[in-house]
Parts: C-alpha cells; sequence; structure tokens
C-alpha cells in the first residue's frame, strides 16, 4: 500500500460480523492512512469479506466464544507495525480529523504508548454511555519498552504513557447495539461468570441508559446475588440494588423493592433509587409522594449509573405529577428549569 505519511507505522485491527453495510465507508475513511490492515471476521454470513478484501489480503478468521477481548487479542496478534489502531466498523473520520489523524502519525513521540482519542456522536444509540463526546484509548503501542526509574529504590514504570489527542472519531451506528451486548452479559452470568467491577458497572449502567423491561427481568437474579456478595465494593451494591429493586417493581413485588430501596436511602442514596421511588407512587397514583422522589432525585442526590436520572427522566416525573395534581404553573417552572438544566448530550467525558 502506497502511503505517504512519514514517521510511526500503524497496523489497522478490526474485529467484524455482518457489517457489509458499513465497512466501506469506514476503511475509506482510514485505509490510506494505514500501512497495514488487519481483519477479524468472526463469523459473517453477509458480504463482510467481500468487501474486506477490497482493501488487504490479511482476513482472519475466529470463531466467536462471547468475547470480545479474545477476538481483539487475536486481531492484535497479527500486526506488525509500531503501534496498532483499534477501529469498529461503524466509525468514520471526518477531513477534519484525517489531517489531524496525519499530522499524529507524522510527530508521535515514541515514548507515547496509547494516544486516547475522542469518541462523539455516542448519544445517537445511546447504551452505557452518559456524554456524547469522551476520550477512548485507540491507538497503542505494538511492542512495549520497559524503562527503569527512580534515582534511588529504582523500579520499572508499569504506567503506559497516554496522550490525549484532539482527534475526533465520528461514532456512526445503524442501530443500537443494547440487545446485542445486553443477550451477552446474560449468557456470561448463566454461565456463572464473577463480572469483573467494570464490566458489573457496565452491565447495570447499560439497563439504565437502554435495557427493556425484560432485560431487568433477566438481569434480576445476578443483581439480586450480587447484593448479598460480600466481595463486591460499596459502589457495585449500589449498583446491584438499583438493578434489584427496578426488576422487583417490575414484577410488582412490593417487599422486594422496598427491601432494596431502603438498603440505599439508609444512606446516601442515589437519583435512580430516587427515580424509581418516585414511579412506585406514581404507579399507585400517589402524585404527591412520588414528586418528592423525583424532587430528591434531581436536588438531593447524585446519578450512580444514568446521568438522566439526575436530570431529564427525574423531571419528567416532577412535570407529570403536577399536572396530574392540577398545578400546571408548577409543570411549567420545573419544565423551563429542566431545559435550562438538562443537557447531557453537550457534555464530555474524560
Amino acid at each position: 500500500m502506497d502511503v505517504k505519511t512519514q514517521g510511526v507505522t500503524i497496523s489497522l485491527c478490526m474485529i467484524v460480523k455482518n457489517e457489509e453495510e458499513v465497512l466501506a465507508r469506514c476503511l475509506d475513511s482510514v485505509a490510506d492512512l494505514m500501512d497495514e490492515i488487519v481483519i477479524v471476521d468472526t463469523g459473517s454470513t453477509d458480504r463482510t469479506k467481500e468487501i474486506a478484501a477490497r482493501y488487504t489480503d490479511q482476513i482472519y478468521d475466529f470463531e466467536w466464544v462471547d468475547d470480545f477481548s479474545a477476538a481483539r487479542n487475536f486481531a492484535f496478534s497479527k500486526a506488525h507495525m509500531d503501534y496498532i489502531y483499534s477501529a469498529d466498523a461503524d466509525e468514520v473520520l471526518d477531513e477534519e480529523n484525517r489531517s489531524r489523524y496525519r499530522l499524529l502519525k507524522e510527530s508521535l513521540l515514541p515514548e507515547i504508548e496509547i494516544v486516547q482519542m475522542k469518541y462523539g456522536n455516542q448519544l445517537q444509540y445511546g447504551t452505557v454511555y452518559n456524554f456524547d463526546e469522551e476520550y477512548r484509548p485507540k491507538l497503542f503501542k505494538r511492542q512495549r519498552e520497559f524503562v527503569w526509574t527512580e534515582p534511588i529504590h529504582e523500579m520499572v514504570r508499569l504506567d503506559p504513557v497516554v496522550y490525549d489527542s484532539d482527534i475526533v472519531i465520528t461514532h456512526m451506528p445503524q442501530c443500537s447495539h443494547a440487545g446485542r451486548d445486553l443477550n451477552n452479559f446474560c449468557r456470561q452470568t448463566d454461565k456463572g461468570v464473577r463480572l469483573s467491577a467494570h464490566l458489573h458497572e457496565m452491565y447495570a449502567r447499560e439497563l439504565f441508559v437502554a435495557g427493556s423491561d425484560e432485560d431487568f427481568l433477566k438481569a434480576e437474579k445476578f443483581f439480586a446475588d450480587s447484593v448479598r456478595d460480600e466481595g463486591r465494593s460499596p459502589k457495585e451494591f449500589t449498583e446491584a440494588c438499583c438493578v434489584a429493586a427496578r426488576a422487583a417493581r417490575l414484577r410488582g413485588d412490593t417487599a422486594g423493592f422496598f427491601k432494596y430501596a431502603v438498603k440505599l436511602l439508609a444512606g446516601e442514596g442515589c437519583s435512580e433509587i430516587c427515580c424509581e421511588m418516585g414511579d412506585f407512587y406514581a404507579n399507585i397514583q400517589d402524585f404527591e409522594e412520588a414528586a418528592i422522589w423525583y424532587y430528591n432525585a434531581v436536588y438531593e442526590t447524585e446519578p450512580s449509573l444514568s446521568i438522566k436520572a439526575g436530570g431529564e427522566r427525574a423531571f419528567d416525573g416532577l412535570i407529570a405529577c403536577y399536572e396530574a395534581m392540577g398545578m400546571p404553573e408548577q409543570a411549567e417552572l420545573y419544565r423551563e428549569e429542566a431545559r435550562a438544566r438538562v443537557e447531557p448530550e453537550t457534555g464530555t467525558g474524560s
């Protein structure tokens, strides 16, 4: 491949499955910036591999084992360049960010081991995201060099050298991946896998951001068990109580709902559990009590999983309660404040 840019060399590594609708769009935006393209297919039944073959002859099959890390590690093992760029098929680099990428490639310092890039347009089909744009590690040094540090009691530097670039990758999915992700979580927990703290949070967050009632009910046993797991951190305990409370409320199990809700309300609480209390009382048409809990979600607590629990979702509850109580002026006051305060689309994570 004729690559005009100088500096470091880069391998593009992708794992794909049935991406015929978006793969060419992605590769057209990055192929000329790469020195090598590695495509790992995990079981496509459409034209994905045929399209990939237009760009590279390094196409490998990998049997899907419900493990994205295993597939990505396999893809990385096939790379040969200085750095590895990890991309998904629904990503695109526009012209401005292609120029930024080219400049980065020409000037990247060799001691940098990870380059983070801003991942944009995350809320189009939001599943686990509270911000439309946030940094993600995207470019990785293929072979890490270990360096001794400290003049006395010397030690090997273990933390990677990370650079936050100004490159913005546009995420352009065709649909939400929530169903796929949540089904994968279920398969893992059904096999008895004990999710790490990271995956525990991601599972709970994805439920609150994009999960259906059925998804919550499928997850109930895992998170109910997690509530009783003494090895879980306070943060994981909060996440588990939130999910278990929602599932119990959906089943009409009032005793179970309050069992989990009170565990959190006895402490600092969180916006999610206050919204659940608001929903409980709104469903039995006790709108005065429901309004108190939606108010607490906005003003007295902080979100644990979904930023909307302390904003848009809670304001919607407040507005509905005051309208139901025949108090349209108060409802309008909250509606105006919601317009001013609830701006999750403009936030930027880090």
